[in-house]
């Protein structure tokens, strides 16, 4: 399989040179364009937009970090993207315990119309979202390094519960910024 590391002849690992990333992005883009195989028979001109396609995909996914880990888990095995996907039912209660609260003492400040609550909730959550997302990337990290058998496991399984803070984390940040648009508007 193809991975979007292949497309820009990289490996598979979580640190990237974003600035070269993006040069090589904009090489490829004229490289790949359409308007290149314009007068092309419809098989050509079809392979050029799956090509751009595949590139446009790529790049989006590899120059963010978050979107890169989440990215580089699912190759491990894992897709936290998937509604469905198991590690989501498999975070530890402790912690689902506490994002519900978090989720109750949010909805609160947000009826009581407590914008500087709400923010103040928003900067303390941004940085364990931040802190979460060093986790995983420090444990994807670890498994570049071709851990094997039940170290990587271990090492998969601490990755996917890290990423599944920072979406829990992200969701809820994305609550505050619609509350804090809406207060301010």
């Amino acid at each position: 399989m193809r991975t979007h590391f292949d497309v820009f002849g990289l490996a598979r690992r979580y640190d990237v040179d974003v600035p070269a990333l993006e040069k090589q992005y904009r090489e490829l883009s004229l490289q790949l364009h359409p308007d290149r195989v314009a007068q092309a028979d419809a098989k050509e001109r079809l392979k050029a937009l799956e090509g751009t396609t595949a590139l446009n995909e790529a790049f989006k996914t590899l120059k963010d970090p978050v979107r890169r880990a989440f990215y580089l888990l699912k190759l491990h095995g894992v897709d936290l993207e998937r509604e469905d996907a198991g590690a989501q039912k498999d975070m530890p209660l402790e912690f689902l315990e506490e994002v519900m609260e978090l989720r109750e003492a949010l909805d609160a400040a947000m009826e009581k119309k407590d914008l500087a609550r709400v923010q103040a909730m928003g900067t303390q959550v941004e940085g364990r979202r931040k802190a979460a997302l060093d986790e995983a990337a420090g444990t994807l990290r670890a498994l570049e390094g071709g851990g094997t058998g039940e170290d990587a496991q271990a090492q998969v399984r601490k990755a996917s519960h890290a990423l599944g803070r920072v979406r829990y984390f992200t969701r809820f940040l994305e609550q505050v910024e619609a509350f804090e648009e809406e207060s301010l508007s």
